[in-house]
């Protein structure tokens, strides 16, 4: 029995030339569903409901508030892109890594790049840092599945 069932499709059709590219835009377009909607959540619970001035006018009101809650949805966005990249592609680290971090650092860029003249130098650091911190943890949490 093959890979397929009963279709008769063999684990050789996998390798196609767009086999690749389909595995990565795959593993790209989870992450970028789990990213949109973890924010989401995040900026309707959290910005609305929980930060105010008072809050948020503290490092560590931020820290918790803004900077904890965005490495959350970057390791959950970076777990679910890795989750998603199939064998035989997720076997090359370039390939896996290209696909599990991508959209994060894709969405670092243009959030910097939007909001370039209202940067801070803590808002500078800290975001990269969050961004660091979850695709570490959304990697750790792939690899520890995946060994399980």
């Amino acid at each position: 029995m093959t890979r397929y069932g009963s279709t008769g499709a063999s684990a050789r059709e996998d390798e196609g030339p767009g086999a690749a590219l389909f595995a990565l835009a795959r593993a790209w377009a989870a992450g970028v569903v789990v990213l949109l909607f973890t924010e989401y959540v995040q900026a309707t619970v959290v910005y609305e409901h929980v930060a105010t001035a008072a809050r948020m006018g503290t490092f560590g009101g931020r820290l918790l508030l803004v900077h904890l809650p965005n490495a959350l949805c970057v390791a959950l966005a970076v777990w679910a892109a890795a989750r998603i990249h199939r064998a035989p592609f997720r076997d090359s680290v370039p390939r896996h890594l290209t696909a599990a971090l991508a959209v994060p650092v894709a969405a670092q860029l243009l959030n910097m790049g939007l909001q370039w003249e209202r940067l801070s130098v803590e808002g500078l650091l800290m975001s990269n840092a969050v961004l660091v911190l979850g695709c570490v943890a959304g990697c750790a949490a792939d690899r520890l599945q995946e060994d399980a």
